[in-house]
């Protein structure tokens, strides 16, 4: 009779193997989680950046709009010579703060008045104050305007000011100012807000082409 011993599942070989492949899978995994940490962190920072981005372009979009604005009144004052250069009961001048209303509203300029239109060239003024102003106010928020006569619309320090000197003979300019985002990013709720607290745009009405 064959008294040779069982044959033993002990195999050292294979138990070897084993522990080399379980302690292998075990540091991939380690390496997988170092992975994502990573890329959790590089996300973030898009995420970040991503923010940056849509804030400039929203305040590049309401600065191009802010300046066709002023272009548009400039033209509307050159167009309208004869009350957009007096001194004084001129309706494009004045400070108007949101909600922007005008000091006279007329409504001449509209399609249902088309046929009689504007009778003197200040209800004209008025009539394009009114809808250019209700724009301004649909279109920049916490919207503020300034039209004066200035001779220094910017500081000692180059910051554009709403404070008008009123010079006699000076430049005409428009100012125009919104709520912008503030860079401090350690202010929470409306604190990182600026409304308005120095104009946005400063455009001078310069002369046009006599005719």
């Amino acid at each position: 009779m064959d008294k040779s011993p069982a044959p033993s599942s002990y195999q050292p070989g294979r138990s070897r193997m084993l522990g080399r492949a379980s302690k292998l899978a075990g540091f991939s995994l380690l390496e997988v989680l170092i992975s994502i940490i990573i890329l959790s962190f590089g996300l973030l920072g898009m995420v970040g950046l991503q923010a940056a981005a849509l804030q400039a372009n929203r305040d590049a979009r309401l600065q191009s709009t802010a300046g066709e604005f002023a272009r548009e009144l400039a033209e509307m004052m050159r167009g309208n010579k004869d009350i957009g250069l007096l001194a004084t009961g001129n309706p494009y001048m004045g400070s108007f703060a949101s909600p922007l209303v005008p000091g006279t509203a007329a409504y001449c300029l509209n399609a249902a008045n088309a046929s009689t239109g504007c009778a003197t060239t200040t209800a004209t003024a008025n009539a394009e104050m009114t809808e250019w102003l209700t724009r301004v106010d649909r279109e920049l928020p916490g919207a503020r305007v300034v039209v004066c006569t200035d001779s220094a619309p910017f500081d000692s320090q180059g910051i554009p000011r709403w404070a008008c000197d009123n010079v006699a003979n000076a430049t005409t300019v428009i100012k125009i100012g919104w709520t912008r985002n503030s860079t401090n990013r350690s202010n929470t709720n409306t604190a990182p807000l600026d409304f308005a607290t120095t104009p946005g745009m400063v455009l001078p009405v310069t002369p046009g082409n006599s005719v």
